[in-house]
């Protein structure tokens, strides 16, 4: 377990053998779920100094700022860390919708196939 650097206060985070660790993105102001993805020390490092979200992309091996391409990007209010330094929160202010298939979240579905969820722009204009 990783403990607070004496100096900044700034927790080492624990990586992994792959280099990444899951990352939750959550609406600061409702505590909504948006999306899950991965980042890697990179992707933390240009969150931090940008300000905005950026994940690594495992199907396409790179680095990815989130709204790069859509526009719907998230600005980060706070990065939090578990308790294990293995996994990440974003704290996020959503421009437009999270997921890649037009929602708001990409939890926008129950486990039966329920639609919960709201679109919010179509992915084909987008994409």
């Amino acid at each position: 377990m990783s403990d607070a650097d004496a100096e900044t206060g700034s927790i080492e985070v624990d990586f992994g053998d792959d280099g990444l660790v899951p990352a939750v993105a959550q609406d600061a102001d409702s505590g909504e779920v948006l999306m899950l993805a991965h980042v890697s020390p990179e992707a933390l490092s240009r969150t931090r100094e940008t300000g905005e979200a950026h994940y690594y992309s495992r199907s396409r091996e790179e680095l990815w700022h989130k709204g790069g391409t859509s526009g719907h990007t998230q600005s980060v209010r706070e990065v939090r860390v578990d308790c294990d330094a293995d996994t990440l929160l974003y704290l996020v202010e959503q421009a437009g919708g999270a997921c890649h298939t037009g929602h708001r979240s990409c939890f926008h579905r129950t486990i039966d196939g329920e639609h919960v969820g709201e679109r919010v722009f179509d992915p084909d204009e987008v994409y």
